[in-house]
């Protein structure tokens, strides 16, 4: 719930959320709250339409989550992407400031393309039996009817003098109470999709993974060496990528059951392609099994070995894993592969 306020219709605010089937609705109000954050209170469209586009750039771009078929939002970020050539997971302040500055008459006429349905709709719950009529909701907003939440004409949307101190005071409740409401929506699209809440803002910085190597450096230090399964090239301590097998852009984590080492060279040019199973799922499980039994052997306390549970629940009580434990793995990761194909993961290029 967000704050109450004795004087403001609270509850048509929240009722802007109600059967939602698109996705526009919260990066609209997202994009009016960082307007309102910069004190500003009249705001041109077109701004607005960049914030909204700026806003989800991450998630659809790098993450690859659908906003369901029919999503304008969605369709507008990609071909905007491809047109201004604009990086995958370039910044938001970056992305606002570039198409602020665009002249492109095609990236303007998506943008603008928001403008036939998203400023008026909004608006609906204060006008419930005029909510398609665009006209008469620019009329009676313009006079701040119902005490709605702001008002619209062809070129801006000016907030409404008495709801300026509610959105400022509250600013942090209603973005998490907006992005709470849009992983809601995302799931219901994404039902398979991992981690949903994680991947709708770019994060400041990524974790690290030195834990993560120094148990790697760990095993191939026992064995001497490894083999990359990629490219066959050696490995030694000190001298690899720690390489997500199923992308981090999809799975959103850094456990150490979907790490490897890697020839260095190769995990750049494999970025966030999906490997074919048939190929190199071999060569992945057997790196993970000797992992796994050289740590059990050491009988050392190792943390990271906890992340296999989720796989093998038993864990503790073996010393090595039984021969069905490969099938038990490979039906952890195959759908995962599967379902990031459908959202739009490459597979990688035969390596030669």
């Amino acid at each position: 719930m967000i704050p109450f306020h004795e004087r403001l219709p609270i509850n048509l605010l929240t009722a802007s959320f109600n059967s939602t089937a698109a996705a526009y609705k919260f990066y609209w109000l997202l994009s009016i709250l960082d307007e309102v954050a910069d004190g500003e209170y009249y705001i041109p469209k077109h701004r607005l339409f960049v914030g909204m586009v700026a806003s989800s750039w991450y998630t659809i771009n790098y993450f690859k989550i659908s906003f369901g078929k029919q999503d304008q939002l969605h369709k507008a970020v990609e071909e905007i992407g491809l047109l201004e050539g604009i990086n995958i997971d370039e910044d938001r302040v970056r992305i606002r400031k570039r198409l602020n500055k665009s002249n492109h008459p095609q990236t303007q006429r998506l943008l603008w393309h928001f403008n036939k349905q998203v400023p008026h709709r909004f608006l609906s719950p204060w006008f419930p039996s005029k909510g398609e009529n665009q006209k008469y909701i620019y009329e009676a907003s313009g006079r701040f009817e119902n005490d709605c939440l702001y008002a619209v004409n062809d070129t801006h949307v000016t907030i409404n003098p008495i709801w300026a101190d509610y959105l400022t005071k509250n600013m942090g409740v209603l973005k998490s109470f907006c992005y709470w409401n849009l992983s809601l929506y995302l799931q219901k699209h994404n039902p398979n999709v991992p981690d949903i809440p994680n991947k709708l803002i770019k994060p400041a910085k990524r974790n690290g993974l030195a834990k993560q190597r120094k148990f790697w450096n760990t095993i191939i230090g026992e064995l001497g060496s490894v083999d990359c399964i990629y490219n066959n090239s050696k490995l030694q301590v000190g001298n690899f990528a720690v390489e997500h097998f199923i992308p981090y852009a999809f799975v959103s984590h850094d456990l150490i059951w979907n790490l490897i080492p890697a020839s260095p060279s190769f995990n750049s040019s494999k970025s966030d392609r999906l490997p074919p199973l048939d190929k190199y799922f071999d060569g992945f499980y057997h790196l993970q099994k000797q992992a796994i039994e050289i740590t059990k052997h050491k009988a050392v306390k190792e943390p990271l070995l906890e992340d296999y549970l989720s796989i093998f629940p038993d864990l503790e009580s073996l010393t090595s894993l039984p021969d069905d434990y490969k099938i038990k793995f490979r039906s952890t990761i195959e759908p995962l592969i599967t379902i990031a194909g459908n959202n739009g993961f490459e597979m990688m290029q035969e390596v030669r």
